[in-house]
């Protein structure tokens, strides 16, 4: 399988697992007290109830394995394969409960196995892992690196892509996804050459390796589910929504209850006009799983409905969220910038974040944040050289093809304006805050 075809020139997306991770124990805890400077997650988080994302074996079976290895190293603690497997079960741990202290508890035995053994390469893919979670990507390479010259696996190559697309190494990343795909055509290979054909433009290659994975899937898990989530997100993107909704669909019947596909249906009846329908399934997901991006589009919603308190509740929660990531060490510099820079909040940090996020991250959305936030601060020329760093790639991304449209307006650009919002609105649902906007402003641009 070719992973980019030459004529055509974001796991997938690492940062949910780090939102998986904290969401639901933070979410909690910011409703209780919307607080949160000073404060630590022992301060904040009581009892709360953790949800997982959907159907799933459950924590249960977690918890047992977890005993297991557990009682095994109490006995033998010099085990580093042992320390090793505990760490990945912390993880999924973390995973399914999003407790934040089973990552430190993951990184702790990891550590004790390559103290034990400096070459287990179970240890040093684990950390590779976390690292990418927590946004640190050059860690992360480094450490797939290190698992995969200790002994070259699948999982190795899988972290080593992944850093690489979030740095920006796209040639290093095809490079690495297309020995994946080689040595191994499974779910986790076949995502990655979907999210790289993705990132090229060639959307349509990104469905059909999208859907390889899928096929490759075991059915009833929640890997299968989340991959048919993806593949209804790129059909969404390219405003098929009514495959979208079918694939949503498909995803719930083999795995009910899961809150992605859930969350994909509200927006198609966002996009569609029902925003009182959106509302409703949007309210129950963030309830059970509430992560930043499903808060951030029922705020989105609600201001698109007029509801502006219940709007404005949903972004207190976001910022309290962000506050607490970076309290226990998480990068959200780009995904702040972005956050601050459409609520109009503090735009002088939201440049600054996004500044260091483009220094630090070369995937092409910072390029399109550091745009956008110089835009809302008046810096329309330089906003516009780094929005032409951003689409340089060819992604269609329709949010970057709007704030593209959009400085090119402010700039006089009247054809480059129009083209570029007649892309983002192929997906009338790209944004549920700036769509009508994308409208208004074509309409004003004239033939």
């Amino acid at each position: 399988m070719q992973v980019v075809t030459r004529h055509k020139r974001e796991t997938i997306l690492i940062g949910v697992v780090i939102l998986t991770l904290l969401a639901v124990l933070i979410v909690n805890a910011v409703r209780a007290n919307p607080t949160t400077s000073g404060k630590t997650l022992g301060d904040l988080l009581g009892t709360s109830n953790r949800t997982a994302p959907g159907a799933s074996l459950g924590p249960s079976q977690t918890d047992q394995q977890i005993a297991t290895y557990q009682d095994k190293l109490r006995a033998n603690p010099n085990d580093a394969a042992g320390q090793s497997n505990l760490g990945l079960l912390y993880l999924q741990k973390a995973r399914e409960v999003g407790d934040p202290t089973f990552y430190n508890k993951a990184e702790a035995v990891f550590n004790a196995a390559l103290k034990i053994e400096p070459q287990n390469a179970t240890a040093l893919g684990g950390l590779g892992s976390l690292y990418l979670s927590r946004h640190e990507f050059q860690k992360g390479l480094d450490f797939g690196k290190q698992a995969f010259n200790a002994a070259p696996s699948s999982y190795a190559l899988g972290v080593i892509a992944d850093a690489q697309t979030q740095l920006g190494l796209m040639d290093d990343a095809t490079n690495t996804v297309q020995k994946m795909v080689d040595a191994r055509p499974d779910l986790s290979s076949y995502s990655r050459v979907s999210y790289i054909r993705e990132l090229y433009g060639d959307d349509d290659g990104a469905i059909q390796a999208m859907q390889q994975a899928v096929d490759a899937g075991a059915e009833g898990t929640e890997n299968r589910a989340w991959v048919t989530y993806e593949l209804g997100l790129l059909y969404f993107n390219k405003g098929d929504f009514d495959t979208a909704e079918k694939t949503y669909n498909e995803a719930l019947q083999f795995y009910p209850n899961y809150v992605y596909a859930q969350a994909g249906l509200a927006y198609i009846k966002a996009a569609k006009g029902d925003l009182n329908g959106a509302i409703t399934i949007l309210k129950d997901v963030t309830q059970r799983f509430p992560l930043p991006e499903f808060l951030i589009s029922l705020g989105d919603i609600y201001t698109l409905a007029g509801q502006t308190q219940p709007a404005n509740q949903q972004y207190q929660l976001v910022q309290g969220i962000m506050q607490i990531y970076r309290d226990n060490g998480v990068v959200t510099d780009m995904e702040l910038a972005l956050f601050q820079a459409d609520t109009n909040n503090n735009l002088p940090q939201a440049l600054a974040e996004a500044r260091q996020a483009a220094a630090n991250r070369g995937i092409y959305k910072t390029q399109d944040v550091l745009a956008w936030t110089l835009y809302k601060t008046g810096d329309y020329q330089a906003a516009a050289e780094a929005s032409k760093k951003a689409l340089a790639l060819g992604t269609n991304d329709r949010l970057a093809f709007f704030h593209a449209g959009m400085i090119a307006a402010k700039l006089g650009q009247k054809d480059d304006a129009k083209s570029y919002l007649q892309k983002a609105l192929v997906n009338p649902g790209f944004s549920f805050l700036y769509a009508n906007e994308a409208r208004q402003t074509l309409a004003s641009l004239g033939n």
